[in-house]
């Protein structure tokens, strides 16, 4: 299924572009950090402050993300290889998930390459949604997750 678009940055890679040893490693090296800039709730993340930006998504306009669910979400991306190429430094800029929920939530590492991911929801009216739900579909509620 193509996507409209044109950042190659913002596509997943095919689902073979990771070993299953590779997904684990992965898995433990990321951390999920949150940003203020996607939350009117600091909630568990350990937040200083929260200030919201009017060009971003808010993570918890529906509901409060905790924590241990948006490290859950990242953990569940990779494990089914929603994930952007890796760069230079091994970390994908993206990483894709679905909720429980049926919500599509996008991760994004910060600049650094430090592995350090913050996460928001996409709407529904963004390409990369609907398409995301597809793959989701396709790798991974056809594994049982």
């Amino acid at each position: 299924m193509a996507r409209n678009g044109n950042n190659p940055k913002r596509r997943i890679a095919p689902p073979e572009r990771l070993t299953e040893d590779e997904k684990v490693a992965l898995t433990e090296a990321v951390r999920y950090v949150g940003s203020g800039h996607h939350k009117r709730n600091p909630a568990d993340y350990g937040l200083q402050r929260t200030n919201p930006r009017p060009t971003k998504s808010l993570c918890d306009l529906e509901r409060t993300i905790r924590l241990a669910e948006a490290k859950q979400l990242v953990a569940s991306g990779i494990e089914c290889g929603l994930i952007s190429e890796p760069q230079a430094n091994g970390f994908p800029k993206f990483i894709w998930s679905v909720s429980e929920h049926g919500e599509v939530f996008e991760a994004k590492t910060d600049t650094h390459g430090t592995g350090e991911y913050h996460g928001y929801p996409l709407e529904d009216e963004d390409d990369m949604h609907k398409y995301v739900k597809s793959i989701w579909k396709e790798r991974c509620q056809n594994a049982g997750q």
